[in-house]
């Protein structure tokens, strides 16, 4: 009987499913999910453990509104990029769960001095949201639990503690500590107002009981100071931090890096697409930016411009601050096209930075052959990348996998960076940095489209990301379809299958095939021209969108995919017990 099989019989036994974890050898087992790896995964064991980095529960410390549901979110969706399996415990969503849909808590339940039967009812949350705890790390492989919740004591801190020692998992505890009385009112406005706790509510009073609700646990809340207790502190979204006996593991040491590239500001990234050049998506050739190329990063860097300037406008009139807008920083990679698309920004007196790990994925001995001829050379590697064409290299390139491994440093400046950011480069290395942020599964990431008619923004929450799109206007056409969804690059004008030149006569009438299906949509971005209609199937975690567009109009910021972090994560709301 194979391993496989034996491991499969004891994880489905009564007598042994809650040791089925450790029933076989402590590494192999079961595996919940299969065949939908993390992205930037170095490696993987059948239960989804990365066993010598133990078991860790990360207790959020902190008043309300201090960004501690933010920071769980974005630490949760970087473990999961790195294969770490991750979850979160809200522990408000078990108050709402407890009361029932459309249940009110009793008045003095956030209060120190609640009633006794408000007490009870805390304890009840409380219980099911630790035995959700246990029984994850213990019967189902978990390896990070996240525990969302206030935890103003040092007395109720050193009891759980003790309470993951028992159970054999290693206890972190991060506080966001924030005095900032900006950030406390940028915080309070994004998120946490927005609250199904206030629902339906007009906003003054709903920001006036929340106040209320941080008055209430301010007497009782002490800051750490626990000698004896592993524990981070970060200050004022990140101004300043403080360690204390964070040592005990290899992934406790990676969390804390991640944490020091980590804040809670507010601020917004934006793709796009390098302009078109004269060699075409060739990766060998850093070929300068062709004359429709140069019209397009100025039309870009206008219609981008135009567009922060109403955003910031309309927050004006509804009644927000009139604020100078965020500075924004440029980059782009090392290739001479990104650069050159930065061009009309950087004249314009904007910082742009040039980094080479974001040069476009290498397709090996696959450039300037068509797909055609890939087939007919490649039989079995085209089969080998068509079962799994996220981790399949072809010979001498690299693969999605590989590329997203390539951009990790990236993805931590990413973090770090606190001024707007807008990242010009190819098609490629958009899609896995927008699979960061936005969470999407490895399946859908070789499919992902930037057309170049579309600027995509990224606007960062506590819960969940979310995109909008906005139309770059008067571009050819012919310019604006996005590259294939994996390596199989085409044949740049003025070369046949094989990628031999070809004489002038013959290019025109390869520059004249058959143009881009309208309707052809994947994770909400239209390709080819503006004409068509939308059908994007909800696969992977991605939500289904429909729609249809006419003419030249497209509108102008249309939301197009939200962040699955919050599935990713299990819990959807609110960091408050």
């Amino acid at each position: 009987m194979d391993t496989l099989l034996t491991a499969e019989i004891a994880a489905n036994a009564p007598r042994y499913r809650r040791k089925s974890s450790t029933f076989i050898d402590g590494i192999h087992d079961v595996p919940s999910e299969v065949g939908n790896l993390a992205p930037a995964q170095l490696y993987s064991t059948m239960s989804g453990r990365l066993f010598h980095s133990g078991r860790i529960a990360i207790v959020m410390v902190g008043l309300p509104a201090r960004g501690k549901t933010h920071i769980c979110v974005s630490m949760a969706r970087y473990l999961s990029w790195l294969g770490v399996k991750t979850r979160i415990f809200h522990l408000g969503d078990y108050r709402r769960a407890t009361v029932g849909q459309g249940g009110h808590v009793p008045q003095d339940y956030f209060y120190p001095n609640a009633s006794p039967a408000s007490v009870m009812l805390r304890q009840k949350i409380l219980k099911k949201c630790r035995e959700d705890i246990y029984g994850w790390l213990n019967h189902e492989n978990g390896q990070v639990a996240i525990y969302d919740a206030v935890n103003p004591t040092a007395s109720g801190r050193r009891a759980l503690a003790k309470e993951f020692a028992k159970h054999d998992v290693q206890t972190l505890f991060i506080e966001s500590f924030v005095d900032d009385q900006e950030i406390l009112k940028e915080n309070a406005r994004n998120v946490k107002i927005s609250s199904p706790d206030f629902h339906g509510m007009d906003p003054d009073e709903a920001a006036k009981r929340y106040l209320k609700r941080i008055e209430t646990k301010i007497p009782v809340f002490e800051t750490m100071a626990e000698e004896e207790l592993n524990y981070v502190k970060m200050i004022n979204a990140g101004q300043a931090f403080f360690y204390n006996n964070v040592s005990f593991n290899y992934l406790s040491h990676r969390i804390v890096f991640y944490l020091t590239n980590l804040h809670i500001k507010h601020r917004t990234t934006f793709f796009v697409r390098a302009g078109t050049a004269t060699e075409e998506d060739s990766y060998k050739a850093d070929a300068p930016l062709s004359a429709e190329g140069e019209a397009y990063a100025q039309v870009m860097a206008e219609t981008l411009m135009r567009h922060r300037e109403q955003e910031r406008q309309a927050i004006i009139d509804q009644g927000g601050p009139d604020v100078p807008l965020r500075p924004l920083t440029i980059w782009t990679s090392t290739r001479l096209r990104t650069i050159q698309t930065a061009e009309p920004l950087e004249k314009l007196g904007y910082k742009v930075r040039h980094r080479s790990q974001m040069s476009q994925i290498n397709p090996g001995v696959c450039e300037k052959l068509s797909e055609r001829a890939i087939r007919n050379l490649y039989p079995e590697e085209v089969e080998k990348h068509e079962l799994d064409p996220y981790h399949h290299r072809y010979p001498r390139a690299e693969s999605y996998h590989d590329l997203a491994v390539r951009l990790e440093p990236i993805i931590l400046e990413l973090e770090r960076e606190q001024n707007d950011l807008l990242i010009i480069a190819h098609e490629s290395v958009l899609r896995v940095l927008y699979s960061y942020l936005m969470h999407c599964s490895t399946r859908d990431i070789p499919k992902l489209k930037f057309p170049r008619d579309e600027i995509i923004e990224i606007i960062p929450a506590a819960y969940q990301n979310e995109a909008k799109r906005i139309h770059i206007p008067g571009l050819d056409p012919r310019m604006i379809p996005g590259s294939p969804e994996d390596i199989r690059i085409p044949v740049p004008p003025g070369f046949d299958d094989f990628g031999k030149q070809l004489s002038p006569i013959s290019i025109p009438a390869m520059m004249m095939g058959t143009p881009p299906s309208a309707t052809e949509v994947t994770v909400g971005f239209a390709t080819g021209n503006r004409k068509g209609s939308i059908s994007v199937s909800n696969t992977g975690g991605l939500r289904s969108v429909s729609g249809s567009f006419s003419g030249g109009e497209r509108p102008v910021t249309e939301k197009i995919v939200n962040n699955t972090a919050k599935e990713m994560v299990e819990d959807k709301v609110e960091d408050e017990d």
